[in-house]
C-alpha cells in the first residue's frame, strides 16, 4: 500500500497564513495581475486589503502605520513600474525608522513565456534602501522569509524590508507549516558603564538632554520624562521626537528645527554636557563636537557611528528605557548646578514664539496658522506634515504634548507624504482629531488619494496651504542670492477638486474664520479640505534677518 502524501498547502495561502501569525490585520496596496494569487488567499482570510490610488499612497500608510504601532506596516504591488513606485517610500521608511513589509510581484521564474516584458531587477534595486531584500524562490521558505522579514524591520533600528513573490511561485503547493513569532527583548547596559555616565553628569556644571528620535519607539516616553523631571536636567527635542516629553515643560527649551542659530543654539553652545538620548543620524544635527569640547553621553539601542563630528565619550548601549531608568536611580534625585542661563534662553524662546500669533492679516502668516492649529487640536490629537517650509515654522511654534502626535518627516523629507501619513493615522485612530497639513505642492503629489479617505470613511481635515509655488525651494533661492524665478505653479479649485471626490471643500477669505471653520470641519466628521492663502515673507525676516542679529543672552 503507497503512503499517503502529507498535506499540501497553497504557496499563496501559506503567505498569508505567515501575515496572520505576525498579527498582520491590513495590507495596503495596488494589485497587479502577478499579485492575483496573493489577493485570492487575501479574500478568504481575516485580513484587510486597503486598495489606495497610486503604490506610494498604500506604502506611506504602511510606513505610517509602522511608525504609529511598531509594527510592521504591510503592502503590496506588481512588477516593474508598481515596485518601482515603492522606491520612495521605502526611502521614507529606511532613513525615518519605520518598520514596513513591501511584498512585490514578478513573472514567472521558472519558465517565462514573456521576455523581458515589465521585469526588471527589483531585488537588487531596492536593496541600497532597505534592510533586506529577497526573491521567494520556493514555497517552503516563505514560513521563514516571513518570519525573518518582520524580524529585520521591526528590530531597532526598524526600517523597509521587500520580498518579491513571482507568480509561479505562488502557486506552488508547500509541505511547511508558519513559524511563531517572539517577542524581541534588549540587552540593558551594565552597571560599569553606567557608572561612567553618572560621573560625567554629576560633574557637569551645564548639563543638557537632546531628545532624538530614536527616543520616539519602544514606548520610552514614561522613563525619560520621569529622568528629566527628577533630575531637573532642561531637554531641547528634535523634530522627528516631538512630544515624548510634554512640551509645556518648565524644562523645555524647545525644538531644534533649524541646524544653526536659533535661540536653543544658544543653550548647547553653553552646555559643557550633552545626555544624547536616542540620537539619529538621519536628523540634521543640532551640534557638532569637537576636540576638548562639550562632551557626549549616548544613550540609545546601538551604539554610536562615529564620525569627525560626533564622537562621545561614553556610550550607554542596550535597551533605552531601562537605562533611563537605571541612570535616574544612580543620580538618586535633583542635580545641584546652575540652570539659570538654561531658564533665560526658555524664556525667550517662550516670547519669541508667542509673536505673530493672534496676527490679523490675509494672506495668513506662518505665526498664525500654527498658534490656530494649536488652539483647535486637543493634547492626544494628530497633524500629519508634508515637506515644505511650514514643517520648520510647526517645528519650532507648536508645542506637542503626546508621542506622535506631530508627525512630521526629517529625514528623507520628501513631499507627497503628508496626505497618506495623515490618512494611516485617522484609520487607525477614529476617536482623535486628525489634520493633514500639506503645501500645494505636495499636496497634489499624491492628493488623489483624497478619494481613497472619502472611500474608507476616515475623519479627516485637510489643510492646504496655498502660495502657487515651491515655497521651501523659493525661500533657499532667494536667501541664496539668486533671482525669484521659475517655481511659480497654477492650482486647481481646491473646493471642486475636493467636491469631485465627495469631500468637503472649503476656501478661507479671513484669517479670523480659519478656527471657526476647523472647529466646523471636525464637527461634522468625514473629508474636508480647506485651501487656505498664505504669506510666507516672514520666513525672510524671522527665520534669516531676525536670527542672524540676535546675540546669545549674557
Amino acid at each position: 500500500m503507497a503512503p499517503a502524501s502529507a498535506p499540501t498547502t497553497k504557496a499563496s495561502d501559506l503567505f498569508v497564513q505567515a501575515l496572520e501569525r505576525e498579527g498582520v490585520k491590513f495590507v495596503f496596496g495596488v494589485p497587479g495581475e502577478e499579485n492575483l494569487d496573493l489577493v485570492e488567499s487575501l479574500r478568504s482570510s481575516g485580513i484587510r486589503l486597503i486598495l489606495t490610488r497610486h503604490e506610494q499612497g498604500a506604502a506611506f500608510m504602511a510606513a505610517t502605520y509602522g511608525r504609529l504601532t511598531g509594527k510592521a506596516g504591510v503592502c503590496l504591488a506588481t512588477l516593474g513600474p508598481g515596485a518601482t513606485n515603492f522606491a520612495t517610500p521605502a526611502a521614507y521608511a529606511h532613513l525615518g525608522g519605520f518598520p514596513l513589509i513591501m511584498i512585490t510581484g514578478q513573472k514567472p521564474i521558472k519558465k517565462s513565456k514573456q521576455g523581458q516584458f515589465q521585469i526588471i531587477d527589483v531585488v537588487n534595486l531596492f536593496k541600497p534602501i532597505c534592510k533586506m531584500s529577497k526573491q521567494i524562490v520556493h514555497g517552503d521558505t516563505i514560513p521563514a522569509l516571513v518570519r525573518e522579514a518582520f524580524r529585520t524591520a521591526e528590530e531597532e533600528r526598524p526600517g523597509a524590508v521587500l520580498l518579491e513573490l513571482p507568480e509561479d511561485i505562488a502557486e506552488e503547493q508547500c509541505s511547511e507549516q508558519v513559524i511563531e513569532p517572539h517577542q524581541r527583548l534588549y540587552a540593558v547596559a551594565d552597571d560599569a558603564v553606567l557608572d561612567e555616565a553618572v560621573d560625567l553628569v554629576k560633574h557637569a556644571k551645564m548639563p543638557l538632554v537632546l531628545i532624538g528620535a530614536g527616543a520616539n519607539r519602544k514606548d520610552a516616553r514614561r522613563a525619560i520624562s520621569d529622568f528629566v523631571h527628577t533630575t531637573r536636567i532642561p531637554f531641547f527635542a528634535t523634530q522627528m521626537v516631538k512630544g515624548v516629553v510634554d512640551e509645556r515643560s518648565d524644562l523645555s527649551l524647545g525644538t531644534a528645527a533649524l541646524s544653526d542659530g536659533d535661540y536653543v543654539h544658544c543653550a548647547i553652545d553653553r552646555a559643557d554636557l550633552i545626555i544624547n538620548i536616542g540620537h539619529d543620524v538621519v536628523e540634521k544635527p543640532p551640534f557638532f563636537m569637537e576636540a576638548g569640547g562639550t562632551k557626549v553621553i549616548h544613550i540609545n539601542y546601538r551604539s554610536a557611528r562615529v564620525d569627525q563630528v560626533y564622537f562621545p565619550q561614553v556610550e550607554v548601549v542596550g535597551d533605552l528605557k531601562a537605562s533611563i531608568s537605571h541612570l535616574k536611580e544612580k543620580l538618586g534625585g535633583a542635580l545641584d548646578f546652575d540652570a539659570s542661563y538654561f531658564e533665560k534662553v526658555r524664556k525667550e524662546v517662550e516670547m519669541h514664539l508667542s509673536e505673530g500669533a493672534k496676527d490679523p492679516r490675509f494672506p495668513i502668516i506662518p505665526q498664525r496658522f500654527v498658534a490656530d492649529t494649536r488652539r483647535v487640536m486637543g493634547d492626544r490629537d494628530i497633524i500629519a506634515l508634508d515637506n515644505g517650509i511650514y514643517k520648520i515654522w510647526y517645528a519650532r511654534n507648536y508645542k506637542a504634548y503626546e508621542p506622535n502626535t506631530v508627525l512630521l518627516d526629517n529625514a528623507l523629507a520628501t513631499m507627497g507624504a503628508g496626505l497618506p501619513s495623515a490618512m494611516a493615522a485617522a484609520f487607525l485612530n477614529p476617536d482623535r482629531r486628525v489634520m493633514a497639513i500639506c503645501g500645494d505642492g505636495g499636496f497634489m503629489m499624491n492628493s488623489q488619494e483624497v478619494e481613497t479617505a472619502v472611500r474608507l470613511g476616515l475623519n479627516l481635515v485637510i489643510t492646504v496651504l496655498n502660495d502657487g509655488s515651491y515655497g521651501m525651494i523659493r525661500w533657499k533661492q532667494v536667501a541664496a542670492g539668486f533671482e525669484d524665478w521659475g517655481l511659480e505653479f497654477n492650482n486647481p479649485d481646491f473646493v471642486k477638486y475636493a467636491e469631485s471626490y465627495g469631500a468637503t471643500g472649503h476656501r478661507i477669505t479671513a484669517t479670523e474664520d480659519l478656527v471657526p471653520v476647523f472647529e466646523d470641519a471636525f464637527q461634522a466628521g468625514g473629508v474636508h479640505l480647506i485651501d487656505l492663502p498664505v504669506d510666507y515673507s516672514e520666513n525672510q525676516r524671522v527665520l534669516i534677518e531676525e536670527l542672524s542679529e540676535k546675540s546669545c543672552l549674557t
